[in-house]
């Protein structure tokens, strides 16, 4: 019984697709618990307030699970705005979601895409 959860574990983690999303959480006050509202697919998946720190940026992280490869819509909506990326899995597995405070007060949401895990520190 144990080798079997043990394989039924393992193939779960090798065979499951998703995309390993992380949030930075703002340094800036201002974006302190601002709601983020991730779609992936145009199906509401995660959401995410962020919690400013005046200290070094700390990092949420989500995996959003895919059925399939090839290409995916991410979209990250911010009150009444909504940022699409296109993502092509699995070059861009791993993805690093961003938020920052214009001088004009708008939000802008950045992402970063790689096929490798981000290191933090």
């Amino acid at each position: 019984m144990k080798k079997l959860l043990l394989l039924l574990i393992v193939l779960c983690n090798f065979g499951c697709k998703k995309y390993v999303v992380s949030f930075e959480q703002p340094t800036d006050m201002k974006l302190d618990k601002l709601k983020l509202e991730v779609f992936l697919d145009k199906k509401k998946t995660q959401e995410i307030n962020l919690k400013a720190t005046n200290e070094m940026p700390s990092y949420e992280t989500a995996e959003l699970s895919i059925s399939d490869e090839g290409k995916h819509l991410l979209q990250v909506k911010v009150k009444d705005t909504t940022f699409s990326y296109d993502l092509n899995y699995p070059q861009e597995k791993f993805v690093l979601v961003t938020a920052h405070l214009k001088q004009n007060g708008k939000i802008h949401i950045g992402i970063l895409k790689q096929q490798y895990p981000f290191r933090f520190n």
